[in-house]
């Protein structure tokens, strides 16, 4: 019987497992100096002022939209092609989400789709860059005029707009799960060029207490505190920011191995009943943290237990989340026909740094053999 090929794997070697031991040999375990080793190179690798390394992307969102006092009233634009920790954000913010209908090609939606959805309630817009690929910031940027644009860079590790790093010019969110192209088991970061929207993300991602841990328990440190907002229990830890700092050091190894499969898979699967992924026009870099499919020829779910049947793992990315059941109720039915058409078609291939070239050529033939 052939090995199972998953969807994604984590891409961990002997560095990682090293790092990890050295900050549990030292004693201090939670938030402290590797944290903030972290959060100054992933800032600066992006090109950002300020980094803040948090338990999660949707901590990050959270704590981002309170600091920009988001709620009841307000609405803020963002796809339904996305994974529902975004919308579950702006709803539990007491805000409303305004879906905005995607490219079929793409899987984003047009600058243009964003300019038309803006009202004078819009107090955000969420942009996603969607399975590595960059959204249009310019058109977007330009539609939101004044508007505070949050950039959801959860699948946009690597991934560059015309010649700069998303994340780069506005405030951003990534997310550094185990699927992502690099990641610390759980976590997210938030970047940014705002001072005090920084500083006050700060003070919500730990009980609202200014110092970290390690700067009150730490030599001749002073253990007294004061809170002068009530926050949140989101920092990372030390343990999980040396997995990150190794698997930073790998980013260029792990984009172009990425993108050898992709290729792989571009040309290997032409012509055979699936539509495949389509690379924005605008300049950019591709940073493949999804290769997602198109199925036509045959019913999906007849080809997801084709691929199950011959050990090939998948997923999907993602079930439209104005289709979720309690969007339905609180808001109706909400017309997307792009977005409904593709959420019924896409299926995600696999595609990791670790995936041998025997493998990559398997997955191409097992679907070649589907489809055939």
């Amino acid at each position: 019987m052939k090995d199972f090929i998953p969807m994604s794997r984590p891409y961990f070697g002997e560095e990682e497992i090293e790092e990890v031991a050295q900050v549990m040999r030292s004693g201090w375990i939670t938030t402290g100096p590797k944290c903030k080793e972290f959060e100054e190179s992933f800032a600066a690798f992006i090109g950002a002022k300020y980094g803040l390394a948090l338990t999660s992307a949707t901590a990050g969102l959270h704590i981002v939209l309170k600091a920009l006092d988001i709620g009841s009233g307000d609405e803020v634009i963002t796809p339904s092609m996305t994974f529902a920790s975004t919308v579950n954000q702006i709803v539990l913010a007491g805000a409303k989400p305004i879906f905005v209908d995607c490219d079929y090609d793409t899987l984003m939606p047009s600058a243009e789709a964003y300019a038309r959805a803006v009202t004078k309630h819009t107090k955000a817009i969420i942009p996603v860059h969607f399975a590595g690929a960059p959204a249009d910031m310019d058109g977007i940027e330009a539609a939101a005029d004044k508007i505070p644009v949050i950039e959801d860079a959860a699948h946009a590790i690597d991934t560059r707009y015309k010649g700069r790093h998303i994340g780069g010019k506005n405030t951003a969110i990534f997310s550094f799960h185990p699927i992502k192209n690099i990641t610390t088991g759980e976590g997210g970061m938030v970047t940014g060029h705002d001072e005090s929207l920084m500083r006050r993300l700060q003070l919500l991602k730990f009980h609202g207490i200014e110092r970290d841990a390690w700067k009150r328990y730490g030599k001749a440190s002073d253990p007294t505190y004061d809170i002068i907002e009530p926050g949140f229990k989101y920092n990372m830890t030390d343990i999980q920011a040396a997995l990150g700092l190794v698997q930073m050091r790998k980013i260029a190894d792990i984009t172009r191995r990425r993108t050898t499969i992709a290729e792989a898979y571009l040309d290997g699967l032409k012509g055979l009943g699936l539509d495949l992924p389509t690379r924005p026009g605008y300049e950019h870099q591709h940073s493949w943290h999804l290769f997602v499919v198109k199925v036509r020829a045959m019913k999906r779910p007849e080809f997801m237990a084709a691929l199950a049947e011959n050990e090939v793992g998948y997923g999907l990315h993602f079930p439209a989340c104005h289709t979720l059941s309690y969007i339905k109720k609180l808001y109706g039915t909400i017309n997307l026909p792009v977005t409904d058409e593709v959420a019924s078609r896409i299926i995600s291939l696999p595609i990791y740094p670790g995936m041998l070239d025997s493998q990559v050529e398997r997955v191409i033939n097992v679907i070649r053999g589907i489809l055939a």
